[in-house]
């Protein structure tokens, strides 16, 4: 064990605010960076740092007993998919009762880190000009924040509003307007039923490309509870019974209008959703293929036919960003960053990241389960392999994900219920690598945090 290791944390949503808690928990000096004015993240709907995509009626798509923390259950008496507010409280909750708060930094937005070598301090630098000196950083900011727009951007010109769905809160922006929203996934779903209720006419739904839609329950379930009982399988075996179970249950995307998946199920990520199908079937909302091109007060889609639009929105992603980290470590796409177990920075583990990845589903057991895993590296309790291994273990994992995910953030994804039981097997053979003879992390030499 390393008492004496002195660690920094970047961001208090739920992935810091877990790297928080597992490295207090192995008894270890951690200082959580939050731009922020309170915990929570992205969750946070009123939180100053302004980067909160939470609507009013978002809710999760996950259900209760699938994302809540293994170390702090969701109490009993919510409803299986919990509002953005709710769980925000919970994550409030969490750094309350064991004790993260003392060690948040609130208002602190970083805006470097660097180290010169592996014998010196990584120095964290603030917005206020603070400078703090640490044996290890772990990154934990999100990559739900910085909206992507189309690129390159469609032709022509639009008269009307345009905004990202980061932007959206409420409907009453669309209220007797005539509104489009491109996209497929959840926000997408979510945002043309919030603006069915007010908009003048039936929403229009834009997309290339379809996706599967799984409603939030099937046969008297939450539908991942209908997964769970599947993890065991094969991921192309798990498909083909949950694609006929989902034709059995709802039909096709096709036979709501909706434009024909691009891939199987859980090779892309389903939009998970009981109302969208529900208002479709109601003519509340209309599919529409792709854009050709944008027209004055009309959008002209692919095949020629073309509607009046008063807003588009523009439900098209995000960006991974990890603006105060220099290229030497993220390279030309931070999308593309290469890490073992998703987790450890090939070049130098003292840098890890907790929530750097695209899960088939919820996101809080995976970041609790890196966070265990990075506190027992830092603590000396886990060893990694050689950096051959890792970048052996790093390329077989990526060949899988691309013959799986195929181009779309390969690197990126996981499976989540294969993910979440790897990782303590993972611990364990760490452990063992330990008895072995491997050499656990030891802080660099550092002098004293200064300001």
């Amino acid at each position: 064990m390393t008492p004496s290791c002195r660690v920094a944390v970047i961001g208090a949503g739920a992935a810091g605010l877990a790297a928080t808690k597992a490295l207090l928990d192995v008894g270890l000096d951690v200082v959580t960076y939050e731009k922020g004015d309170r915990p929570g993240g992205l969750w946070v709907r009123d939180n100053s740092s302004g980067l909160s995509p939470a609507y009013a009626s978002l809710h999760l798509n996950t259900s209760k007993g699938r994302t809540e923390f293994a170390d702090f259950p969701m109490p009993a008496e919510w409803p299986d998919y919990p509002s953005a507010d709710h769980v925000a409280g919970y994550l409030a909750d969490y750094a309350k009762t064991f004790g993260l708060t003392p060690h948040l930094r609130f208002g602190s937005t970083v805006r470097r880190v660097e180290r010169e070598g592996t014998a010196l301090p990584w120095v964290v630098t603030t917005d206020s000009g603070e400078a703090g000196r640490y044996d290890a950083v772990v990154v934990a900011n999100g990559h739900n924040w910085d909206p992507r727009m189309p690129e390159p951007g469609y032709p022509g010109t639009f008269d009307g509003t345009q905004l990202h769905a980061h932007d959206y809160r409420t409907p009453e922006i669309f209220r007797d307007r005539r509104v489009l929203v491109v996209g497929m996934g959840n926000s997408a779903m979510d945002i043309a039923v919030d603006a069915s209720n007010v908009a003048r006419g039936p929403v229009l739904l834009s997309a290339r490309h379809g996706v599967h839609v799984v409603p939030k329950y099937l046969f008297g379930r939450p539908a991942d509870a209908t997964g769970a009982a599947m993890s065991a399988l094969p991921w192309r075996v798990r498909q083909r019974i949950a694609e006929t179970l989902l034709r059995l249950a709802v039909g096709t995307p096709q036979s709501y209008g909706l434009p024909a998946p691009s891939g199987g199920l859980f090779q892309n990520h389903p939009t998970i959703s009981d109302t969208i199908l529900h208002r479709l079937t109601h003519g509340e909302v209309t599919a529409r293929p792709g854009i050709d091109r944008l027209d004055g007060d009309r959008v002209v889609f692919t095949g020629g036919t073309s509607d009046p639009v008063d807003v588009i929105v523009w439900a098209t992603g995000y960006r991974v960003t990890i603006p105060f980290l220099t290229s030497r470590w993220v390279g030309d796409d931070a999308e593309r960053l290469p890490l073992y177990q998703r987790v450890f920075h090939l070049q130098d583990p003292s840098l890890a990241f907790v929530g750097l990845m695209q899960s088939t589903g919820a996101a809080l057991p995976v970041v609790e389960a890196q966070a265990k895993l990075v506190a027992a590296h830092l603590s000396g309790r886990y060893a990694l392999p050689t950096p051959l291994e890792q970048r052996r273990a790093v390329a077989r994992a990526l060949r899988a994900a691309t013959e799986r995910w195929g181009d779309r953030r390969p690197i990126m994804r996981i499976d989540f219920d294969r993910y979440v039981a790897a990782l303590p097997r993972e611990m364990k053979a760490g452990r063992i690598r330990l008895l072995r003879g491997a050499r656990p992390f030891t802080p660099a030499r550092r002098e004293e945090t200064t300001a």
